[in-house]
C-alpha cells in the first residue's frame, strides 16, 4: 500500500508530531508499505492518507477528498486537537467528518472525540523498545525530565520543586530538551546557575536522552497538556517509574489512581512526591511495580498489530473513507 503521511511539523522539527510521524513511517514500512512523510499533500495518488493534527492538516485532507474521494483518511488527533482550542474549530470538525478512522494515543483520548465520530475512533498506544543503561548513581537521586522548552511542557516545574527539598536530599534534576522558546532557554541557563539541584543538558540525540532516562531513578512529566507523550511509553518499556502531572495524556495509560500523580502546576505536590520517592523504599517499589505491570501495553508487537488491523479495516470493501468521504463530498457539492 502506498501511504501519504501528513504532519504539519517541518523536516527538522523537534516536536512530538514529527517524531511520531517518522516512527509510524518506520513501523508501516516494516509491515511492507511504502510511506512518504510530507508537510502538505501535493496531489500525488496514494492508497491511504494518515494525517496528524486535525486543524493543521485540514487542507491536505480536503484536497485528497476532492481529488481522490475513495481514498481513506486516517486522522491522528494530537493534544491540541483533544484538549486545546482546536476542539471548537469548524475546520477540526470537517477533518473529523472526512476521516475514515480516528486515532488517539491513549484510551482516555476517546472520551474527547465527539459522540457522532466516536464510533470511528480507536486508541493505539505508542510503543517503545526497552533501553538498557548503567545502574543509577549511588551518590545522587537523579530524576529525568525529557521535554523541550515550551510553555505547554511547564518545563521548570521539577526544578522549582527540587528547590523546596530539605538540605539532606540528594535529588538532582537532569533536563534534556531543546530551547524551542528562546526566552525559556535563557531561563534554563539562569535556573541552572542558581539551582544546584538542576542541570539543563540542552538538546540531545534521542538515544542519549533515553540512556539518561533509563539510568535515572524516576521520569518526571510536568506537562499542562499532552495527547499521549511517547516518553511515557519509553519509561514504561525501560522499567523507569514515573511521576506525572494529572493530565488525561498520562492517566489514560497510568490510570487515575496511580500514586505518582500531582496536580498540574503543583510545585509543593511534586516536591512531596520527590521526597517520598527518595526516602520511602516501599513507595518507590509500588511505583516501579505499577509501571512494570503496564509494560505490555507499550510492546512494539502490540502497536504493530493495531496498525495492521487498522489498515485491513480501511481496505475492507464497504468500510472507511471509500464510503464516507465520497458521501461527504457529494453533500458539499
Amino acid at each position: 500500500m502506498k501511504i501519504c503521511m501528513v504532519t504539519p511539523a517541518p523536516p527538522r522539527s523537534l516536536t512530538g508530531n514529527r517524531v511520531t510521524a517518522l516512527r509510524w513511517a518506520r513501523l508501516l514500512g516494516q509491515l511492507g508499505h511504502r510511506v512518504t512523510v510530507v508537510e502538505e499533500y501535493d496531489g500525488e495518488a496514494c492508497d491511504l492518507m494518515i494525517a496528524l493534527h486535525a486543524r493543521k492538516s485540514a487542507r491536505s485532507i480536503e484536497k485528497l477528498a476532492e481529488r481522490e474521494p475513495t481514498t481513506p483518511v486516517v486522522l491522528a488527533l494530537t493534544g491540541t486537537d483533544l484538549y486545546g482550542d482546536a476542539r471548537a474549530c469548524p475546520i477540526t470538525k470537517l477533518s473529523l467528518q472526512l476521516a475514515a478512522v480516528i486515532v488517539v494515543l491513549q484510551p482516555e483520548g476517546l472520551r474527547q472525540v465527539p459522540d457522532w465520530a466516536r464510533g470511528r475512533a480507536r486508541a493505539i498506544v505508542q510503543s517503545a523498545e526497552p533501553v538498557h543503561a548503567q545502574p543509577p548513581r549511588r551518590d545522587a537521586f537523579e530524576v529525568a525530565v525529557l521535554a523541550h522548552l515550551r510553555p505547554v511542557k511547564d518545563p521548570f516545574r521539577a526544578a522549582m520543586a527540587a528547590r523546596l527539598l530539605p538540605s539532606r536530599s540528594r535529588v538532582r534534576v537532569l533536563h534534556a530538551g531543546a530551547p524551542l522558546d528562546p526566552d525559556l532557554g535563557e531561563r534554563a541557563r539562569s535556573e541552572e546557575s542558581s539551582n544546584p539541584r538542576y542541570r539543563w543538558l540542552g538538546e540531545m540525540p534521542r538515544w542519549r536522552a533515553l540512556r539518561m532516562m533509563a539510568r535515572s531513578r524516576l521520569l518526571v512529566i510536568t506537562s499542562r497538556s499532552e495527547g499521549g507523550a511517547n516518553v511515557l511509553s519509553e519509561a514504561l518499556a525501560s522499567g523507569v517509574p514515573v511521576l506525572s502531572s494529572r493530565i488525561p495524556g498520562s492517566t489514560g495509560l497510568l490510570g487515575g489512581d496511580y500514586p505518582g500523580l500531582f496536580a498540574v502546576g503543583d510545585t509543593h505536590g511534586l516536591a512531596a512526591l520527590f521526597e517520598r520517592a527518595e526516602t520511602d523504599a516501599e513507595f518507590r517499589g509500588a511505583l516501579t511495580s505499577w509501571c512494570r505491570r503496564l509494560a505490555p501495553l507499550v510492546e512494539p508487537a502490540r502497536e504493530k498489530k493495531a496498525w495492521r488491523d487498522l489498515l485491513r479495516d480501511c481496505a475492507h470493501p464497504g468500510r472507511g473513507a471509500r464510503a464516507r468521504v465520497g458521501t461527504k463530498r457529494r453533500a458539499r457539492a
